[in-house]
């Protein structure tokens, strides 16, 4: 029997003493620590484990935001829980949260109550996790969220401007468990409690943890060490391009880092969850709203998603900039139709509903049920993106099933509209000589006139070839392509609607020259154009090492590099200048 067997399956998720007590708890199995208001939705991570858990029995509670200026009450509040405590940044790396590209600090955080700011640290999991091994040393921590998957290895942080070892080196955490986390976290929770051996806890797959000496296993991925990353940037380069290529096969291989006296392990992820697996995750009782303790205060970030519907996870399309498929993995792992039926149903129950869902989507939103034909290929393939350089004969591109559930939704007793305020790839149904398959075009129009509101945003990125090459994006010129179908579209229906283009300047390639070129591409007159965002490099993309190191990760050719803030920022404002 688990500890907490006999749960009802609704029960709140305490965040206070005073909540413990009214559930009649004498302990607690798992207390996780967020840099996030907490918010029972399945858009938010914590509130995903944390109902994950509770679903298998066990008694979890949550600190969201804890105060960690003053005595450190807020860590101390609920005591030790039996088995570890969780830590994560929130939905975001606590730094992108903090500041801006020219690194200003933000002014407002749209994941806290009244979107007040400084409500987390910088680097929140090593601060929440330091103190908590101060406090209870004996208890483990295991991170994870966006800031720890992205930081499991050697990373470069542009907030401090230099090269970063795993975050488990510098936190002191027991286990760093990376992307999407149900299926590890179960699995390590049930095994802590077992008090299974800690040589058969370390095979548990999707986790990373470090551990002193050398490494002795034979079969595995050595790269080179974090010192030798810090002397040579080619080193971090080639490095990365070792990670990135492991990261999107279906069958890696265990992953070492030397770090000081030891190294980082990361152990191979889970397979990509199944459509029952995925149905599992949403099949859980959300509450769907704000935690009680908020009493109605405005959470931004809530209510941007609060009617959204996420019908898959992953991404293959590979973008150097992303980290989708760092954190979710390449492979697309959908929802079945009833499981996402179900949940817009329910979305009738909520409070102010007023029958319009916000986004019906996920990373990129049209690529829902897509997987390649034959699935021996996939399992053997080391490509990184199934649409760059070229879309892989080998991927099944139909739109068909995307349109049987946008259709299904549609019937729902209730919905008046669906709409996509999800990213789309257009090199999914259309490349330069037309749509790719007889499910494009009937997409393409439903998408213009049935699920857009007024405006149709796509993400070209830029105009100039030698830079979508670095971006890993496809031609400008199939963005043309895409603005006469979408005009025909509209001028034909009669409808009021608009295309929205958004760019990044700042990219490594990526010249003054480049963005005068861009704002003057006659394709882009007269359409809607403020949306032009400086690159920020994040941990564990390939645009933030070439932006690093000065080398394209994939080829170890060298790459221009804008590096100076002011003309960073010169480059971003150039477009807004000319016009």
């Amino acid at each position: 029997m688990t500890s907490g067997e006999g749960l009802h399956a609704a029960e709140m998720i305490p965040t206070s003493v005073k909540e413990v007590k009214a559930l009649g708890w004498d302990w607690i199995d798992i207390i996780i620590f967020t840099g996030d208001a907490f918010v029972d939705h399945p858009s938010f991570g914590t509130a995903v484990i944390a109902r994950y858990l509770q679903k298998a029995g066990y008694r979890v509670a949550v600190v969201p935001q804890p105060n960690w200026r003053d005595d450190l009450r807020d860590f101390r509040k609920l005591g030790a829980p039996r088995l570890y405590f969780g830590v994560n940044a929130g939905a975001m790396d606590s730094m992108v949260n903090h500041y801006t590209a020219s690194k200003r600090l933000r002014s407002d955080d749209a994941y806290t109550p009244g979107g007040k700011a400084g409500q987390r640290p910088d680097y929140a999991v090593t601060v929440y996790t330091k103190i908590l091994k101060e406090i209870y040393p004996e208890i483990p921590v295991v991170i994870g969220g966006i800031e720890a998957s992205l930081r499991r290895l050697t990373h470069y942080d542009y907030w401090k401007d230099d090269l970063m070892p795993s975050v488990l080196v510098g936190s002191g955490a027991d286990w760093l468990c990376y992307g999407m986390g149900e299926r590890p976290m179960l699995e390590l929770t049930r095994a802590i409690e077992a008090g299974r051996n800690m040589s058969d806890i370390r095979k548990i797959p999707q986790f990373a943890f470090f551990m002193s000496g050398k490494c002795r296993d034979k079969d595995v991925l050595e790269l080179h060490s974090y010192e030798e990353c810090r002397r040579d940037r080619k080193a971090f380069a080639e490095n990365f391009h070792l990670i990135e290529t492991h990261a999107n096969m279906l069958h890696p291989s265990v992953i070492i880092e030397p770090v000081g006296d030891g190294y980082v392990r990361v152990n191979p992820p889970y397979p990509p969850a199944t459509q029952q697996e995925m149905d599992s995750f949403w099949d859980l009782p959300f509450t769907k709203l704000p935690h009680p303790r908020y009493k109605g205060k405005h959470i931004p970030a809530y209510e941007m998603i609060k009617f959204s519907i996420n019908t898959h996870r992953g991404c293959f399309g590979g973008c150097n900039f992303c980290t989708i498929a760092a954190h979710q993995g390449k492979f697309i792992q959908s929802r079945s139709e009833e499981s996402v039926l179900k949940e817009v149903r329910a979305l009738r129950d909520l409070p102010d509903f007023a029958g319009n869902i916000s986004d019906l989507g996920a990373p990129t939103a049209n690529m829902y049920g897509m997987k390649g034909r034959n699935g021996d290929l996939c399992a053997k393939c080391v490509r990184k993106s199934c649409l760059f350089p070229r879309p892989c004969r080998n991927l099944d591109r139909s739109h068909s099933r995307l349109l049987a559930l946008y259709a299904k939704v549609g019937a729902v007793k209730g919905i008046r509209h669906s709409y996509i305020g999800s990213g789309i790839r257009y090199d999914l149904f259309l490349d330069e000589s037309g749509y790719v398959d007889e499910s494009s075009y009937p997409y393409f129009r439903e998408l213009v006139l049935e699920h857009t509101s007024g405006r149709l945003k796509v993400a070209p990125e830029h105009t100039e070839d030698k830079v979508l090459k670095l971006m890993a994006k496809p031609s400008f010129r199939l963005f043309m392509r895409l603005r006469d179908e979408f005009d025909r579209i509209v001028s034909e229906s009669g409808r009021h609607c608009g295309l929205v283009p958004y760019f990044i300047s700042g990219h490594p390639g990526c010249t003054i020259h480049d963005m005068e070129r861009l704002s003057r591409n006659p394709a882009l007159k007269g359409l809607y154009m403020d949306q032009v965002q400086d690159f920020t490099p994040t941990p564990m993309t390939a645009s933030s090492v070439m932006f690093y190191s000065g080398y394209d990760p994939s080829t170890m050719q060298k790459v221009f590099v804008e590096r100076d803030i002011e003309r960073k920022r010169r480059q971003k404002s150039f477009f807004f200048k000319k016009k």
